[in-house]
């Protein structure tokens, strides 16, 4: 007879496990480029789809069929067995599949950006139906390491360590992005488009996990088993919030400012680590747990871009791969049972470490053959013209994930290249959704804000009522000021734009996961006015006496000559297009 209480527990369990899909689909959104933002959501969708439909199919039997040697269960197609617990078969079968799909998405974050959709498809399927399986069937079916007392509760080598050693490899296979390198081999920052996207997926992910590892007792029944959900609740919990200050601390002193990116990776690290022995070892356990796992990744991740050379953008192997393997040797070192700190010996880290290795072996060789026959049949890696377009466009035929923006990633060279400056320092401005406005015109006058707040201006010559451009970049925060100022001498229209850029000073040098981030753009506002009866030299002298503090930084005004000006409701041309019409009750623009 089932028990309701563990059937519901479990379903619990399940409907928050699969949340972590969202999670996993808005982190790896996050951390990468805009122009693929629509190709990673594609590719968590697709390996939940086809994982749980080739876990059905043969996955499951492998991993929980009566064991043949210990190491691979019997397949059971479309899983028609009777598996003998306090829930329903199909119930069980449901928390497992989205475990499964677990181990599957971590891998699309690390080969982003440049991975053919086809051939992600097809080693989705390879990791759903052979590679997580068997391993899965060594720790928790019955196998070879389960009866040796390995232990992984939740499933930090049998979930998250299977992906990060599928991300490495594929990475490494897969090549690093256009850009990622230079031609001495030195790592360039390449920023992902939205951290705002990332930080609310590591926000879904931190909820979710407490059905990941606490609905893996597979029951709610008892005080004891009560009391133990109580232990890995906290347990988790304590161990991500200390992982997350630690990585938080490492980067602030080693980089001068708190890296919001590695932080973010913090907390999952001490998710991950936490995994394996929630349920076994103390909150004290948990703690130094959590702490050590976010050292290794964030040291880890440096290594791994900096000097080994495999770009990994969402840090997939040092969050899953380094903190999973970590998480699951530390239980041999501070499990309350067994565990040396606690008068264990050795014994059950020496089993922990033989669990991970073995696992690290049969994962590295399945999936270093599965990308060299994917490369070698239908090929692993776009073409360089379809990796700089973005993935949006080349595989899926998408102009842009965020409908009613244009786009223009970051580091796009083609948008730069064949274009000619008549200034040897030209001011780029870009705009907040990532557009290219590039200052270039035939003839304009330029009047650059000095050090020094000299003379009042003037062109030299009488000023005739004629149309002019000013073109004002500045900072944000002197918008207020500069606006009000304008329409204290009776500038009513303007255009204002949220932009980026640097001008001389070449911005602030920051870093990005820890990588310095070249030709800094900093935030800026261009405010464009186009006048008639106003002196141009007036709107010069306010704007400056509005922008003046004496430093580097307080913006550049640019005046163009405007040939002609047409107000689209009347038609009317030239200056008369900017005056107010009281008739018509017309507000110039």
């Amino acid at each position: 007879m089932f028990s309701s209480v563990d059937t519901l527990w479990v379903l619990v369990g399940t409907v928050l496990v699969f949340f972590m899909q969202a999670g996993f689909a808005m982190v790896e959104t996050g951390f990468t480029r805009a122009k693929n933002a629509g190709n990673i959501i594609m590719k968590n969708l697709m390996d939940f789809v086809l994982g749980s439909l080739m876990y059905w199919i043969i996955g499951f039997g492998v991993m929980f069929g009566p064991s043949i040697a210990g190491l691979v269960g019997t397949p059971d197609l479309f899983v028609q067995g009777n598996y003998d617990t306090t829930i329903p078969g199909y119930v069980f079968l449901m928390f497992q599949t989205v475990f499964a799909a677990t181990a599957a998405t971590i891998v699309s974050g690390s080969m982003a950006e440049r991975t053919k959709f086809s051939a992600y498809l097809v080693y989705t399927l390879v990791i759903s139906t052979v590679v997580y399986p068997i391993s899965g069937h060594w720790i928790w079916g019955g196998g070879w390491l389960a009866q040796l007392g390995f232990v992984d509760f939740a499933g930090s080598t049998a979930v998250h360590m299977v992906g990060g050693v599928t991300a490495l490899i594929g990475a490494k296979l897969v090549g690093a992005r256009i850009g990622k390198y230079d031609n001495d081999g030195k790592a360039k920052a390449i920023p992902g488009h939205s951290l705002t996207l990332g930080a609310l997926g590591v926000f879904i992910l931190w909820f979710a996990w407490f059905g990941f590892n606490g609905a893996s007792t597979v029951s709610a029944t008892g005080d004891e088993t009560l009391a133990l959900i109580g232990t890995i609740f906290l347990n988790t919990n304590l161990s991500a919030v200390t992982a997350t200050l630690v990585a938080m601390v490492i980067t602030w002193t080693k980089y001068g400012k708190p890296d919001i990116s590695m932080t973010l990776n913090g907390s999952l690290a001490g998710l991950v680590g936490i995994t394996a022995g929630c349920a076994i070892v103390s909150p004290f356990g948990a703690v130094a747990i959590g702490a050590i796992s976010a050292s290794a990744l964030v040291y880890g991740i440096e290594f791994i871009e900096k000097k080994a050379k495999i770009d990994d953008p969402v840090g997939a192997f040092g969050v899953h791969g380094i903190s999973g393997s970590l998480g699951t040797i530390l239980v041999g070192v501070f499990a309350t049972d067994r565990g040396l700190l606690y008068g264990g010996g050795f014994n059950l880290l020496g089993i922990q470490l033989l669990g991970v290795v073995s696992v690290v072996v049969w994962v590295t060789v399945t999936m270093v053959i599965t990308f060299k026959l994917i490369d070698k049949t239908i090929g692993l890696r776009v073409t360089e013209e379809e990796e700089i377009a973005g993935m949006d466009i080349s595989e899926h035929g998408l102009e842009s994930s965020y409908g009613d923006f244009v786009t223009v990633p970051f580091g796009q060279k083609p948008l730069f290249e064949g274009l000619k400056f008549e200034s040897p320092e030209p001011e780029l401005a870009f705009s907040g959704v990532g557009s290219l406005a590039i200052n270039k015109e035939d003839s304009h006058e330029t009047v650059e804000v000095h050090e020094q707040l000299k003379q009042p201006f003037t062109t030299g010559e009488k000023e005739e009522t004629r149309l002019m451009k000013v073109d004002i970049i500045t900072n944000e925060s002197k918008f207020e000021n500069l606006k009000k100022s304008l329409n204290g001498i009776g500038i009513t229209g303007m255009t204002v734009t949220k932009v980026q850029g640097y001008g001389l000073q070449k911005g602030q040098t920051a870093y990005y996961r820890g990588v310095e981030i070249e030709a800094d753009l900093l935030p800026k506002i261009r405010l464009e006015v186009v006048v008639s009866s106003i002196p141009v030299s007036l709107v010069i002298e306010t704007a400056r006496k509005a922008l003046y503090t004496g430093t580097v930084g307080d913006g550049k005004i640019f005046v163009y000559n405007v040939e002609n000006v047409v107000r689209v409701s009347s038609g009317d041309q030239g200056t008369k297009a900017l005056e107010y019409d009281e008739e018509k009750e017309e507000v110039r623009v």
